[in-house]
Parts: structure tokens; sequence; C-alpha cells
């Protein structure tokens, strides 16, 4: 599957300065989105003192606001190729912060899980935003490493909530924490509003006729009918949700009921998980830069790494893993972030310009359908089995088995469809009059 590094389209948008100025505000929007999606996180504890409720409450903020990200990511992704960036973007800022105001006064469980379900809604409008400021701004053979980095940004915010919000929390208390957090978001709106544009001078795309449900059944069957878009998909299904629900909810109850290590201790793993996260995403972002034919050879090897970790840890032959298998393990997972971004580098090269939009938005309901899936059935395992997180996490190997399957089926009609599309872009670039 490779595309010549120097290898252009027509139009290609010439980066420099300017694009990197407006490609850091929108950055910006999806850090703050993170920060917010994360806080939950860190005050998990006080919630439950909060409102007064059980763990299996507790744990359905976090399914609820994977179900809302998950189900509006079609939508989004047709909304940022009918409105464009900004707007959404916009819209997106105004929902995830009246979200944080939202469950920093509230008074019951009931008004906290809707004001979580409107912070989900808003969040989901950043990142596919953000993938697609990248593709009109940057050339395309910068697009995978601009990606990673959108990546690293979330990383970074996710540190931002376990490292600086915690801290806040327990110093100024609740409201005084998530209401001050929200100001975070009043700054982007500002910024996103004077200084973000969709798209450079000389570059905007192509009018395309909108016509109501016509226009998005015909947008989504396009995007759907390609081949790369199915193998990003799948790619993004089988590699991101082994660290998503580690961090999101069952790696703490891992590390300290199965492996009998302290909270501390295990919140250090976590943070191991996040750091590593960061500095793979870098190198992934470079490799796949340079070497466009690594991306499925990274994306299998991390899928492949994960399962020997995972295999290796769950069926020690004792009663808790050794320290230095669990860090491991957790160095791994950190590469699953990365690896789940190079399904975009599937989908982007196999749509137009004017369906990248619900591309990625098809793209990135993957790992987060697979992270739903995966929490609802390690919560039922563990209670079927009495807390047998054996049993409970060897569901990982299924839905792994499932998207291998799934990547292997269409790496080459993806593959052979790309150089198709390859080849008819330089025709065209050559018969362009000047």
């Amino acid at each position: 599957m490779s595309t010549p590094r120097n290898s252009t389209l027509p139009g290609d948008p010439p980066g420099g300065r300017r694009a990197v100025t407006v490609w850091v505000i929108g950055v910006s929007v999806y850090f703050v989105a993170v920060i917010f999606r994360t806080s939950l996180g860190v005050a998990g504890l006080d919630a439950a003192d909060r409102f007064h409720v059980n763990a299996s409450a507790l744990s359905t903020f976090s399914i609820l606001q994977l179900l809302v990200y998950a189900g509006m990511q079609i939508p989004v992704g047709l909304l940022v190729d009918r409105l464009g960036t900004k707007r959404v973007l916009g819209i997106g800022v105004v929902l995830f912060t009246a979200g944080q105001l939202g469950f920093a006064f509230s008074p019951s469980y009931g008004t906290a899980l809707a004001s979580r379900a409107l912070l989900g809604c808003g969040d989901a409008m950043t990142f596919i935003s953000v993938l697609r400021l990248g593709t009109r701004w940057f050339p395309a053979r910068r697009g995978p490493l601009i990606a990673q980095l959108a990546g690293l940004a979330g990383m970074a915010g996710n540190l931002v909530s376990t490292l600086v919000l915690a801290r806040l929390l327990h110093g100024v208390g609740w409201t005084a924490a998530f209401a001050g957090s929200a100001l975070a978001g009043v700054v982007v709106f500002v910024l996103l509003v004077l200084f973000l544009k969709d798209h450079p001078e000389g570059h905007a795309p192509e009018p395309f006729p909108h016509q109501g449900a016509a226009y998005v059944r015909r947008q989504i069957a396009a995007s759907w009918r390609e081949p790369g878009t199915r193998l990003g998909l799948w790619v993004h299904f089988t590699t991101q949700f082994p660290a998503m629900v580690f961090l999101l909810l069952w790696g703490l109850p891992f590390l300290v009921e199965a492996q009998g290590l302290s909270r501390a201790t295990a919140g250090g793993l976590l943070t191991l998980v996040v750091l590593s996260n960061m500095l793979v995403g870098l190198v992934y972002g470079q490799v796949i830069a340079r070497h466009h034919e690594a991306r499925l050879p990274l994306a299998l090897g991390t899928v492949a790494a994960t399962a020997v970790l995972w295999a290796a840890t769950l069926f020690y032959p004792a009663d808790h893993a050794p320290m230095w298998l669990l860090v491991v393990l957790c160095a791994v997972l950190g590469a699953c972030g990365p690896a789940s971004m190079i399904g975009f580098d599937f989908a982007r090269p196999a749509n137009p310009a004017e369906r990248q939009g619900t591309a990625s938005g098809i793209t990135n309901m993957g790992g987060f359908v697979a992270s739903m899936t995966t929490l609802f059935a390690i919560g039922v395992l563990l209670d079927a089995t009495g807390d047998d997180y054996t049993v409970a996490f060897s569901a990982v190997f299924v839905l792994q088995a499932l998207g291998v399957t799934q990547i292997l089926r269409l790496r080459r009609r993806a593959a052979r469809r790309e150089r198709e599309r390859l080849v008819a872009s330089r025709v065209e670039t050559v018969h362009v009059p000047a």
C-alpha cells in the first residue's frame, strides 16, 4: 500500500506559518474538549459522593458519553462537509462548555447525566473538524503527521485533566473547579471566532449541491463504497479500544483488585499509558509521513503486541503479574491511540475533499463502538463470573479477532483503489491548463 512521499493532489494547499496558526487554534478547541471529556475520570469518587450513586450508576456517565460521541460521528461529518469547520467547531465549543458548566452546578444525578450528554455532543464535533482543518491547510503528504499531532494534543488534554484538574478539584471544591475550567471554553471560542478560517485563500472547495435527505444518503453511500473508508473504520475499531477501555473505566479496578496494587501505583501506570501514547504518536506520525506503506504493518503490529501482552498478563502463572510485565503492558497500550489514527490515513486518500468529513465520521465510529461494546461486555462478564478479570478481559481478544479479519479482507481492495485514485490525480494534474 505504498504512496510516493512527495505525491500531491491538484490544488494541494501550501501549508506555512498561517496554516500552523489556524491549525493550532483548531487543536486548542480539541485540547479543551478532551480536558472536559476526561474530567470525570479524576472526579469519579467525588461524583459518587456528591450524587449518592453506586459504581454501576457512575459507569453510566462513561457509557453514555461514548454512546453520544459514537452516534454523533456521521452527522457531524455531514455537518462539517456542509457547513464548514469554523461553524461546526463553534457549535461544539458552545455545547461542551455548557455541558461542563451544567456539570459544575448539577444538583442531582439526572441533571449531571444530561450535562455529560451535552458535553459529549460538543466533544463529538471537535476531532473530525480538526482533521478536516488539517486537510484544508496542509499538503496531503503531511496528513499522517498532522493527524498524529492532533491526537497528541488530545493526550495532553488528558494529562492536564489528570494532573491539574484533580488538584484543583481537591483544592477549591467541585463547583469552583468545574465552573472555573469552563472558562477555557470561552477563551478558545473567542480565538476561534476571531482568527480561524476554513481554508487558505484560493483553496476554497468546489461548490457542492445540498439536497436534504438525498444529499445525506449520497454522501454516506459514496463514502462507504470506498474500500479505504471501510478499512479505516476497521483499523480504528481494532486498535483504539483496548487502551480506551483501560483508561476510561476498567484499568484502575483491574490493577487494584486483580493485581493487588495500591491506588497510587495504579494511577502511575495509567499515566504511563498516556505518556507512551504521546511519544508513540510522534514516532508513528513521522514514520508514516516518510513511508506510507508502513501504515498496515504498524496497525497490525500494534494489535499483535497488545494481544500478546494482554495474554501474558491475564494468564500469568501466579496470583499477580510482576510489575515489569504491567509496565510493559501499559507502555504497549500507549500505542493503541496512535495506531487508531492510521485509520484516517486510509480513509483520507480514498475520498475527495467534499466527503472528507463524512468519511472521517464513519472511521471515527469504529473505535468508539468497539469501546462501548467492550465496556459493557467486561461489566457483564465480571458480574456473571464473580469478578473473574481473566474471563472478563478475554473479551478484548474476540473484538481484536473480528477486526483483524475485516482488515485482512479489505486491504487489497483498498490498496488497488488508492493506486487508481493516485494515478487519476496525476493525470488530472498533467492536463490542467497553465
